[in-house]
């Protein structure tokens, strides 16, 4: 599966780059979300289907949010020993890393609350996360096991690579990603400005 994402990532580049008349460029964010909304419906279809998820949901009560909150902590420690290791002051890549993989509003919301350089740069880390993850989940479902397929998604487990993780594990595994990928959205627009204001 790993090796069909990145097929298919490497095929978008070449085809964008080499073939992409200009005026289908405009269309490419309104085909992708509508793509995106499609199979997102799919994945809610399969998942509300299987009693057996919501059933074990139910059951882990609040447990439930020990993913959201594991993957938020690696995130930020994992963000922080980066930015040490780079010269960067540590608040600043915390900051970064605490977009979770929603680069949409991470970069604006640094860039307009912050600073536009470090704006760009949770922009372009955040979207390379996306893209990392789209790789990985696949090979850390095979190799490690379910819920770490889950960390590399941060907030887009709930949407963009929910798909993918439902078709490398299960529909338990892929409700646990769902709340994750919730939690952590909602969590983004909170936490960054608290970290910024330190």
């Amino acid at each position: 599966m790993a090796l069909y994402v990145a097929a298919a990532v490497l095929g978008g580049v070449l085809l964008g780059w080499a073939a992409l008349p200009p005026a289908a460029a405009a269309h490419l964010d309104t085909a992708v979300n509508a793509i995106l909304a499609i199979l997102v419906f799919l994945v809610g279809i399969d998942i509300g289907g299987n009693r057996d998820a919501w059933r074990q949901a139910v059951a882990a009560g609040p447990r439930l949010l020990l993913v959201p909150l594991a993957v938020a902590a690696g995130s930020l420690a994992g963000a922080g020993l980066a930015g040490a290791l780079l010269g960067m002051p540590v608040k600043e890549a915390v900051a970064v890393g605490a977009g979770f993989g929603w680069y949409s509003l991470s970069g604006v919301l640094i860039a307009a609350t912050y600073s536009v350089e470090l704006g760009a740069i949770a922009f372009l880390a955040n979207i390379a996360r996306e893209l990392m993850a789209f790789l990985l989940i696949p090979v850390l479902a095979l190799r490690i096991g379910k819920l770490p397929a889950i960390a590399p998604g941060g907030a887009t487990t709930m949407d963009s690579t929910l798909p993918l993780i439902t078709k490398v594990t299960d529909a338990p595994t892929a409700l646990i990603a769902f709340v994750s990928g919730l939690a952590l959205t909602a969590a983004v627009p909170v936490i960054i400005p608290l970290i910024l204001a330190l």
